[in-house]
């Protein structure tokens, strides 16, 4: 008997918490069987009482957790309410509880609201009527490099680029009719111009549909597409915008000397460079935009990508000329420095179609043609219009042409919402 008391004593022993020894002390139950003779009985009441003091010891440590759960759930609620906190302490959002199904059941109301505002943001374009360029000069450059293999959209970078770039032209050439443009691109560090200055969109389609050719590889060199192209625009009349557009995938760039001192050589050339970077924000390329005074994106995604590069078919305000490229117009006279963009006239010719039963040689591709335009001047036979002659250097437009760019600087005033 007195074993068993002493086992009931030694558990008692162990236990050290308060509160189970101020119930020990004043439960009248225990007090009679420790006090007593232990019975068959007993036994039963003895293993109540260990159960009873192993559920006091475990409910203890358990109250103390849950109150420390209970207070730094509310520090991280009300640091959350001053502040947005670390991600971890945040709380979980459940973005598809956000989408609303219409009366029929159906996603297509969300659906509509989403392409509504797409569509919103695309009709309202600057309608200011500001000085632009509407003679446009521009060199479309593709990174070839290995970076356009990431299979980052649903197609790799260089697919989606050749996609985009075909729609680019065509729209290009529809909107400005009488700009030029040429294609380059750059891998193995070096920089390659596959197509001339040309107002022909069909020759620049071409060599974007002919992927043979366009294999990408090595890394791309941004210096050597700056001296390419200050070479290809410096001699161009100041009365034209001279723009570059380049698409860059890669995260390097591959240069031979320093890239700064051909930035600045770019920037007195009144050159503008645009750049649509596919991967990520890169230093050096905002420094490119902002001492050219271009204009520096990043893509999020493919329909990012797409109207980013669309941005730019409008003609963009004219940079103002410098003291130097007024000398420059005025054949080398002192004019005063103003920070008004140089206005000049320019004479256009506006040709006859020639059809005629015997071939003649164009002046453009000195190809035989039985069909033609006149030029006015000097009555060369020209493939397609707009261009340049190249016997007599007139631009030669059709008066349909011309309008449509025209109406870039007097652009029509945004349409107003009409809901009935």
């Amino acid at each position: 008997m007195s074993s068993r008391r002493f086992i009931v004593d030694d558990d008692e022993s162990l236990s050290d918490e308060p509160g189970t020894a101020a119930r020990r002390e004043h439960d009248p139950e225990d007090e009679s069987d420790l006090d007593g003779d232990l019975t068959s009985d007993d036994d039963n009441a003895v293993s109540r009482r260990l159960k009873r003091n192993a559920a006091n010891r475990r409910h203890g440590p358990v109250k103390t957790r849950s109150s420390t759960t209970a207070a730094a759930a509310a520090a991280a609620k009300a640091k959350t309410a001053a502040g947005r906190g670390k991600a971890w302490e945040g709380q979980f959002e459940r973005t598809w509880d956000q989408v609303q199904e219409d009366e029929h059941g159906t996603l297509e109301g969300a659906v509509s609201d989403l392409l509504l505002s797409y569509k919103s943001r695309r009709v309202l374009r600057d309608s200011a009527s500001i000085q632009r360029g509407i003679i446009r000069h521009v060199y479309l450059v593709i990174d070839l490099s290995s970076a356009m293999l990431v299979r980052d959209y649903k197609a790799t970078w260089l697919d989606l680029t050749l996609q985009y770039a075909q729609e680019f032209v065509t729209e290009f050439f529809d909107q400005n009719p009488i700009g030029q443009m040429a294609i380059m691109v750059t891998r193995d560090g070096l920089a390659e111009r596959l197509t001339p200055l040309s107002g022909n969109p069909a020759d620049h389609l071409k060599v974007l549909q002919n992927k043979k050719k366009l294999e990408p590889r090595g890394q791309p060199s941004l210096q050597n597409v700056l001296q390419l192209a200050k070479t290809g625009l410096s001699h161009l009349p100041p009365h034209g915008s001279r723009e570059v557009i380049i698409i860059l995938g890669s995260l390097t760039t591959c240069d031979p000397t320093n890239i700064h001192d051909t930035i600045s050589q770019v920037e007195q050339e009144r050159i503008r460079v645009n750049i649509i970077g596919l991967s990520a924000d890169v230093k050096i390329c905002r420094d490119i935009c902002d001492h050219t005074r271009g204009v520096y994106r990043v893509a999020r995604d493919d329909l990012a990508f797409r109207d980013l590069l669309f941005e730019f078919v409008s003609p963009p305000p004219t940079i103002a000329a410098t003291a130097s490229s007024r000398s420059h117009l005025l054949g080398g006279a002192s004019t005063s420095s103003s920070s008004a963009a140089a206005a000049d006239l320019m004479q256009m010719g506006f040709p006859a179609l020639l059809t005629t039963t015997y071939p003649g040689v164009c002046a453009c591709h000195g190809k035989l043609k039985t069909s033609g335009y006149g030029c006015p001047r000097c009555k060369a036979r020209l493939c397609d219009v707009p261009t340049e002659c190249r016997v007599c250097g007139l631009t030669v437009v059709n008066a349909p042409q011309l309008a449509r760019s025209y109406r870039h600087l007097f652009p029509v005033t945004n349409y107003d919402r009409v809901t009935e």
